[in-house]
């Protein structure tokens, strides 16, 4: 089945139903795993199937997640996977009421909060992992003078590359070729400040 490459949240109910703790674990997870049961997702967040089984529901009713083939003989078995290769949402799509603007506001720190969370796991689990990959994981920051317009130019290309190597990898495990292949987080933050 082909699927939507990025799918844009723009209604409230949807950015509400994701914007949920437990809900965005789930859906993360279920992106890396790319399908899943409830039981598999239940392992990864140290949650009871049922509360893992009804937030999927939830995900499915906002079209987040479906219902996947079965990857296994067991039909009691109910498999999930996204339902688009990721989300994006956009602070112009919730600028136009103060409900939205503060539920945007509200799940990008929810979003920010996981994505540090997973940083800090990696740090704290950094001896664990081999020379070759620490010294592969990026970590810098640039101080850049631009306009708007050349920063969502730099967005685009940024979202561009990181596609470009999605595909490159997928391709290649698709190809058979595992060895050494780990997941990745990439997260990517431009903002304006001032001094």
């Amino acid at each position: 089945m082909s699927r939507e490459q990025n799918r844009p949240i723009t209604d409230l109910g949807t950015l509400k139903a994701l914007a949920h703790p437990l809900r965005m674990q789930l859906y993360r997870g279920l992106c890396v795993a790319r399908v899943a049961t409830a039981s598999q997702l239940a392992d990864q967040v140290d949650e009871a199937v049922s509360l893992v089984s009804y937030h999927l529901r939830k995900l499915a009713e906002h079209g987040l997640v479906e219902e996947a083939e079965p990857q296994s003989g067991d039909g009691r078995e109910r498999w999930w996977q996204p339902s688009s290769e990721g989300v994006s949402i956009r602070d112009r799509d919730f600028r136009d009421a103060p409900e939205r603007a503060a539920a945007h506001l509200a799940a990008t720190r929810l979003f920010h909060e996981q994505r540090a969370d997973m940083y800090r796991r990696y740090l704290d689990e950094r001896p664990t992992w081999s020379a070759e990959w620490n010294a592969a994981a990026p970590d810098s920051e640039s101080l850049l003078r631009l306009t708007a317009g050349e920063l969502d130019e730099l967005r685009e290309e940024l979202l561009a590359l990181a596609r470009k190597y999605d595909e490159k990898g997928r391709a290649a495990e698709a190809a058979g070729d595992t060895e050494g292949r780990e997941n990745v987080a990439l997260h990517m933050y431009g903002f304006p400040f001032r001094v």
